[in-house]
């Protein structure tokens, strides 16, 4: 995990810590704590703290009250929803008290998806303060836009095999249940193309599981966001959906991919009643079927034309450009509750 300030001192590397391992996690986050305080001018500069996820929600209320600068504002910006948080049992409750005790604490909370608000911080945390949306959207650095300006804009009207993508981090299993299902029970009349950091520790068996399925390919990691249109240009679809979490996280988030897709006028696929369904629905982002299962989404494939993926891509590429890539406008407006007027 790492911390950053816009400040002209740079950054602070708090070190790295994998997505398992909660007892290093602790560790490392204890010295994290020791190496912001180890730098005193990033807090005395500081307008505010802005704390991504809870780790650094924790190191940055115990550096702020050992600094001695409780005025300044805590922000808490919450991308995803930990399982430990949702468990049942002793762990689950610690955790929720802990971070009910520090959601007391900051003067914003920045949440990705309005999901995570109606579900989780209202209902279960009874939090009511201060609260701001920055979705997941595409972010460009200057010179990577320059790049990137031409959005894919062919068709793929010679294609004759539907290719379904899979682009992103790859750690659902029942995603990739449902796609192999679906992929043997159309055969060459589907592609599956998947994109992307595999996330071993929760696929192991990833490599054996696609071994000896012709019509699904893994094309290994790629570039962001250099390799996008590329990838995007070569699929019908993509598969959005999170299952990883069901109930819980997977059903109120609203994932990176439909906003990379849609901006290069690729159609995603979603499961009705979640929330990356409903948006897909409401916004015109492409299809949903209406349960996860891959007797669904072959029900839902088979009997699509290339005209109508053609006409929805048509349709997404002439949305405009901030529906999908975020701006200075609304990380500004985001944060204005708590920047200096």
């Amino acid at each position: 995990m790492a911390s950053r300030t816009a400040l002209s001192h740079g950054n602070i590397d708090l070190g790295h810590v994998d997505n398992h391992g909660f007892g290093n996690r602790f560790l490392k986050i204890f010295r994290g704590i020791k190496r912001v305080l180890a730098a005193p001018k990033t807090l005395k500069d500081a307008d505010v703290i802005i704390a991504r996820n809870f780790d650094l929600l924790f190191i940055a209320w115990v550096v702020r009250k050992l600094a001695g600068r409780k005025s300044t504002p805590l922000v808490y910006e919450c991308l995803d929803i930990h399982g430990l948080f949702t468990r049942y049992g002793m762990v689950g409750r610690v955790m929720r008290r802990f971070e009910r005790f520090l959601l007391a604490r900051i003067q914003l909370l920045i949440v990705s998806s309005p999901g995570f608000i109606e579900s989780y911080f209202l209902p279960i945390q009874k939090y009511s303060g201060p609260v701001s949306i920055i979705e997941n959207k595409m972010w460009f650095e200057p010179p990577a836009q320059k790049r990137i300006k031409s959005k894919r804009s062919k068709t793929r009207a010679d294609a004759k095999t539907l290719t379904l993508g899979w682009v992103g981090s790859i750690r659902c299993a029942t995603s990739l249940d449902i796609l192999l299902e679906a992929a043997g029970e159309m055969g060459p009349d589907l592609q599956i193309d998947i994109h992307g950091n595999i996330h071993r520790h929760v696929l192991g068996d990833f490599d054996k599981n696609i071994e000896g399925a012709e019509n699904v390919a893994y094309h290994g990691a790629y570039t962001y966001p250099g390799d996008l249109d590329e990838i995007y240009a070569s699929c019908d679809l993509v598969w959005a959906q999170d299952l990883w979490q069901r109930g819980a996280n997977s059903d109120w988030l609203l994932p990176n991919r439909i906003y990379e897709a849609s901006w290069f006028g690729c159609p995603s696929v979603a499961v009705a009643g979640t929330q990356t369904g409903k948006r897909v629905q409401t916004s015109g982002l492409g299809l949903t079927i209406n349960a996860a299962t891959a007797q669904e989404l072959v029900k839902t494939l088979r009997p699509l034309k290339r005209g109508q993926i053609n006409a929805m891509s048509k349709a997404l590429l002439a949305m405009p450009d901030e529906n999908f890539r975020q701006t200075e406008q609304d990380i500004a407006g985001a944060l204005a509750p708590v920047l200096p007027t």
